[in-house]
């Protein structure tokens, strides 16, 4: 009985940890992804913001995680400046605009 009662606070505990580590995950997953169709690793940005400021992050969605309560936002770099159009396989399916 004493350990049902440990389990609880452990769960909640460990529980945000696991969803930040599946955020991470997904976006080194896209991070491969951008990289294996030939955009060099210091030619763009991968950021994780909460959803409501995804629209001011000056990128394009390409993820989500953490629920759809984050998105992952991807910024291309051109000689110092940036550039918001990510490369078409760069995302999921969940991600396109619906029609």
């Amino acid at each position: 009985m004493k350990a049902i009662k440990w389990l609880l606070p452990v769960l909640f505990i460990a529980a945000p940890l696991a969803a930040q580590a599946s955020c991470e995950t997904v976006k080194e997953s896209i991070n491969q992804k951008i990289i294996n169709n030939g955009v060099p690793v210091s030619g763009f940005t991968l950021d994780i913001v909460p959803s409501d400021q995804a629209d001011q992050a000056g990128g394009q969605v390409v993820g989500h995680c953490e629920n759809d309560s984050q998105k992952i936002v991807y910024k291309r770099d051109r000689n110092g400046e940036s550039d918001a159009a990510a490369p078409a396989s760069a995302g999921t399916s969940q991600d396109a605009p619906s029609s």
